[in-house]
């Protein structure tokens, strides 16, 4: 271990689920070398996800305000160089994280490999096989940094306790509770609305299904609400309070989202639902099995993955994710409890 190395600025500055699959390797840091201190630069809005790691601090990066452009850059390289950072693990590797890295003159920095080349070649259909997950790419910053991270016995948090107004708005009975997170970044890789309608209402005939999205899918999610045990949460409560109430959930039923990285950062079982994206590129849940991936039919959707990130797709693969039944669905949610 690199003994002159006692504080590290870990850079990760969007999105959500990229964020949140930070937080199962930082966790396995604390753990492994708590003599170690962590600050990890990111929006402040995701602040809450690293509220119970020992030994990590937020410092938050307003990069759409005083920190914005080269000039904002430079303002933060100084208030960081306060800090007296050791080191720098830039598991971002972007233009704006390139920059601050070179005024952050004299601090050792290593940036993460996204491995483009066997990503290119796993989209081409070059390669069909599971490439290195990027968890273990954050972990391998930290290894050349001279921290290796044992990522393969993770230890996860204790449920959050729930705020009042989380409360107010779940019924605390015995049935279990499942999460459904039905939205991701781009449509190609959803489940098709009206089909995980209908997985919504079966689930809620045995358990209480608490809804999840963001604000402007609030108006969809509460047409669903047409049964008892059926819950939104979208625009109720705060982000914090949000994962208070994943942390407590007995599954999440998630796309290749940032909500499915959230529950698997707690340990929670995390079903995921793909479409033209594929776990392959290495952004499955953290520490979840296999089998807890569905996926859709690849004789009839034999170009899979399409792409990374689900944004370039032939015309008739936009709805890849419907080749999955809705009794797979609820038959996996059901066996997985």
């Amino acid at each position: 271990m690199t003994t002159s190395i006692n504080h590290i600025l870990v850079i990760r500055l969007s999105a959500m689920g990229d964020v949140a699959m930070t937080v199962p390797v930082l966790r396995a840091f604390s753990k492994q070398y708590p003599d170690v201190k962590l600050t990890v630069l990111t929006r402040g809005f995701f602040s809450p996800l690293f509220d119970d790691i020992p030994n990590v601090s937020v410092f938050e990066a307003d990069v759409k305000g005083k920190h914005k452009g080269v000039g904002g850059l430079w303002k933060l390289a100084n208030e960081l160089k306060d800090l007296q950072i050791d080191a720098v693990a830039d598991l971002h590797n972007v233009l704006r994280s390139k920059i601050l890295k070179t005024f952050l003159l004299r601090t050792k920095t290593v940036q993460i490999n996204k491995g483009r080349a066997e990503k290119k070649a796993l989209v081409s259909g070059d390669v069909f096989e599971q490439l290195k997950t990027t968890h273990q790419r954050y972990a391998d910053v930290f290894q050349v940094l001279g921290f290796p991270i044992e990522l393969s016995n993770p230890e996860f948090p204790k449920r959050r306790q729930l705020s009042e107004s989380a409360q107010n708005f779940l019924s605390q009975d015995h049935l279990q509770w499942v999460g459904v997170a039905p939205f991701a970044a781009h449509e190609s890789k959803m489940y098709p609305l009206e089909m995980m309608k209908q997985v919504v209402e079966m689930l809620s005939e045995n358990y209480r299904v608490i809804l999840f999205g963001g604000k402007k899918e609030k108006t969809v999610l509460e047409s669903w609400c047409n049964a008892e045990n059926i819950i939104n949460l979208s625009g109720k409560l705060s982000f914090k309070e949000e994962l208070d109430v994943i942390s407590n959930l007995d599954v999440m039923l998630s796309m290749d989202s940032g909500n499915a990285h959230l529950a698997a950062m707690f340990g929670v079982k995390t079903i995921t639902i793909w479409g033209v994206t594929h776990p392959y590129a290495g952004f499955a849940p953290f520490n979840q099995p296999e089998e807890y991936q569905l996926l859709p039919d690849k004789k009839q959707y034999p170009k899979i993955p399409t792409s990374i990130y689900g944004n370039k797709f032939p015309d008739d693969y936009k709805n890849a994710a419907g080749s999955i039944s809705v009794k797979a669905v609820v038959d996996k949610v059901k066996s997985v409890l």
